[in-house]
């Protein structure tokens, strides 16, 4: 998987202005070996503890928005300080995690560097932050917003029922019925039936006459 090293003076390319420094405190102070990752299709970030023969490791899509990338640095930052407290005895996403994302992301909330729009979601997702850094549907949304390049993409729940829609392997599908809180869909080639989520990024296909 493509990887590089993040040069200290070259992350603040990839954060919202103003974060820069508090991001590298934590950094530096536990020893954090970061990484920047192309786009992967299943996480938006990870972590590998400390062990002897190796620092703590974090890597994060270089793709995402810098208010993404951010959340998300601070999700993976958050497995760490849970693992310096508790080792491997808690759950990964268990509520000492909780209590522990939900303290790093007041800390950069209260800051003001946020829009208005994010900001508010946040807030709403200290009460219970969720296992994906990004994972509630209404803050994918926002984070959305403030995404470039992708213009030719769109959200599942966007795609007319019956209507084709690409996924990033080249895999086509037709959009069925909402069951709950995914849609069923079936792979055009195969005729497999399969859930996805209602914002999970896809491309339109045009229907043909």
């Amino acid at each position: 998987m493509p990887k590089k090293e993040v040069p200290v003076n070259h992350l603040q390319e990839y954060l919202p202005p103003g974060t820069g420094d508090a991001v590298l405190n934590y950094l530096h102070q536990y020893k954090v070996h970061l990484t920047i990752a192309k786009e992967r299709k299943s996480i938006l970030g990870d972590y590998r503890h400390r062990t002897h023969h190796s620092n703590h490791r974090i890597s994060v899509n270089g793709t995402l928005n810098h208010f993404s990338f951010l959340i998300t640095l601070l999700h993976e930052l958050a497995h760490l300080l849970t693992f310096e407290e508790y080792g491997n005895r808690v759950q990964a996403h268990g509520k000492e995690w909780k209590l522990i994302f939900g303290k790093l992301l007041h800390q950069f909330v209260q800051t003001k560097i946020f829009p208005a729009d994010i900001e508010e979601e946040l807030l709403q997702s200290l009460k219970n932050p969720a296992a994906s850094s990004c994972a509630e549907d209404s803050l994918l949304r926002v984070l959305r917003k403030y995404d470039t390049g992708k213009n030719n993409h769109v959200l599942v729940e966007e795609i007319l029922p019956n209507n084709l829609f690409r996924i990033k392997d080249g895999r086509v599908f037709i959009k069925g019925e909402k069951l709950r809180k995914r849609f069923k869909c079936k792979e055009v080639q195969t005729g497999k039936m399969y859930l996805f989520s209602p914002v999970y990024e896809v491309e339109s296909v045009s229907q043909k006459s």
